[in-house]
């Protein structure tokens, strides 16, 4: 919940995570009312910055996927060096994008055809 303050005409004029002097009102962090002030302020709603971190942490996976590929590569650490469970995991993503790229490559798009 977030905690609100108000002006005297009832629009909001501030935006707390617990109460403050004056701004003692709860709301949830989904409200309308919140989400346009947010956007008035220049800034996102709870949700919204919920979903943009979701987004970019799919890109942060690959991005860590990348960069371990090569730092073996290039010799700088072994597979071996990881934790077993990041091993573990680093080779499932390995395995899943192999199958995901046989898929692809049977694939036959509109283009392919004769």
């Amino acid at each position: 919940m977030a905690y609100i303050s108000r002006d005297a005409s009832g629009k909001i004029t501030g935006v707390f995570d617990r109460p403050e002097s004056g701004a003692s009102e709860e709301i949830p962090p989904d409200h309308p009312e919140l989400a346009r002030f947010l956007a008035d302020q220049g800034l996102s709603s709870p949700s919204a910055i919920r979903q943009l971190l979701a987004e970019s942490d799919l890109r942060m996976v690959r991005l860590v996927d990348d960069l371990v590929d090569l730092l073996i590569d290039k010799g700088v650490i072994k597979f071996t060096d990881l934790p077993q469970a990041a091993g573990e995991k680093y080779m499932q993503r390995q395995a899943a994008r192999k199958q995901l790229q046989a898929v692809a490559d049977l694939m036959v798009g509109e283009k392919d055809i004769i």
